[in-house]
């Protein structure tokens, strides 16, 4: 009798969350275009002037986030002036990634990259948060002649001591991970996402509507849900990997990072990366957390700004040959 509830509860949770996967997904439809690549299709939304001076600006999200996350506010103040290209991360949002297992940076860089190449961006400054810290990292060492420049807020660069959180393993592990994605997570984040996204914020309070604003629901779906745990799950051995070529890295480097963020050490990541690569400059922020975009758009907008002007004259000669 036992197992018959069971089963019947997890049938009612699978029929619950796939109500609720049509209803996030009506509520937050697709804002830009899909661009084929190889391993699957990424969403991108391509706002500012096309024929803008320098190069154009290419935005990443982090994990448990979409591209909504760097549109707002950054991202929409930039455009005012510059061709600004915000992409949903292979598995995130409305992107799809064709393999749950292509989850490193390295595998994501190359999307990334094809799907640039398709829209006739050749080089670019990239504006990256988080675990894209380690995604850009591995663009500027894999394909060099594509970056103009990084601005890194609050990067994951580094391994670190501990896991990524015991739901994350239990979700990127086959079988039972999906189990509990497709039944209980969806229903169980809807009452957590606003304590969870606030926590990331701290010290910092977390604008009103954000949740809801940033498409968040999007991540509970359970395939964007397990698509996130594999990324938290494979990257400390990723940037182990990659960690020893940073100083390969030719790109200027700009880190913002803050001394009060608990979800990406600055000693453990944004000193020691700033420390490795020849071309960086560090600014660490007294009393600012992890959401960087967030706690100072005016600094990040100026330093993408001054990133720039040096990039705009030598674009500007390349395209007049």
């Amino acid at each position: 009798m036992a197992v018959v509830i069971v089963v019947a509860a997890l049938a009612v949770l699978a029929l619950a969350t796939q109500a609720g996967v049509l209803m996030a997904q009506r509520a937050h439809p697709a804002q830009g275009r899909m661009v084929e690549v190889a391993g699957g299709s990424l969403h991108v939304l391509d706002i500012g002037p096309r024929d803008a001076v320098g190069p154009a600006i290419v935005m990443l999200h982090g994990a448990s986030s979409n591209l909504e996350v760097m549109r707002q506010p950054v991202g929409e103040r930039l455009a005012g002036k510059h061709r600004v290209i915000l992409i949903d991360r292979p598995g995130h949002g409305w992107s799809t990634r064709a393999r749950l297992a292509d989850s490193t940076p390295e595998v994501q860089a190359r999307m990334i990259g094809e799907a640039l190449a398709k829209l006739g961006v050749n080089s670019a400054i990239f504006v990256v948060h988080s675990w894209s810290g380690a995604l850009g990292a591995r663009i500027a060492l894999d394909y060099p002649q594509a970056v103009a420049g990084i601005v890194m807020l609050a990067p994951v660069a580094y391994p670190w001591p501990g896991g990524v959180g015991r739901y994350n393993r239990l979700i990127a592990t086959p079988v039972i991970g999906p189990l509990f994605a497709y039944t209980i997570t969806l229903p169980l984040g809807l009452l957590l996402a606003e304590q969870g996204a606030r926590s990331v914020f701290l010290p910092q309070t977390m604008p009103d509507g954000f949740v809801k604003n940033t498409a968040t629901p999007l991540l509970l779906r359970p395939r964007e849900f397990i698509a996130n745990a594999r990324d938290l799950v494979t990257l400390k051995a990723a940037v182990a990997a990659q960690a020893p070529r940073y100083g390969e890295i030719k790109a200027p480097l700009t880190i913002i990072t803050g001394d009060a963020d608990k979800t990406v050490s600055t000693d453990r990541h944004s000193r020691p990366f700033a420390a490795a690569a020849p071309h960086a400059k560090l600014i660490v922020l007294p009393g600012v957390g992890h959401m960087i975009q967030h706690a100072v758009p005016d600094l990040v907008i100026a330093e993408v700004e001054a990133m720039i002007g040096p990039a705009a004259p030598s674009m500007a000669a390349a395209s007049a040959r």
